[in-house]
């Protein structure tokens, strides 16, 4: 599936997506077993190193350093509950396979897509154990 497909949608959606929460504290919780202690260093090591693996997806010159950078943050995504940043990673391992007149347009329009969906988790999380 196209990222382009995606679009019209997240127009769409609006303010309403923005609004959503960014982690699914109800999945966290399941996975750290309502240990609040694990779920904030889970958290706090996702929010250190999501910007850092974005960073690569951006560097990446190579197909297959675009797919381990984009796998890195579906799997980080998946682990924390951030279920938007998990889709749009997901979509983005796919960006390889299209012909290369599309390749560069769709890697522009999924690392913005990624981008929000880190900065948008990044900022719940320090929200979450803010001072």
């Amino acid at each position: 599936m196209k990222l382009r497909a995606l679009e019209a949608p997240r127009r769409a959606a609006g303010a309403a997506a923005a609004q959503a929460a960014a982690i699914d504290r109800g999945y966290l919780a399941r996975f750290t077993m309502g240990n609040e202690a694990l779920a904030q260093e889970v958290l706090e090591l996702f929010a250190a190193q999501a910007p850092v693996t974005l960073d690569r997806l951006r560097r990446a010159r190579s197909d297959a350093d675009w797919q381990q950078a984009a796998h890195t943050l579906k799997g980080s995504a998946a682990a924390v509950g951030a279920r938007q940043l998990q889709r749009w990673a997901e979509l983005a391992e796919r960006v390889t396979s299209l012909p290369d007149a599309e390749r560069e347009a769709q890697r522009a329009l999924a690392l913005s897509l990624i981008g929000e969906a880190v900065e948008a988790a990044c900022r719940q999380i320090g929200q979450m154990y803010a001072p």
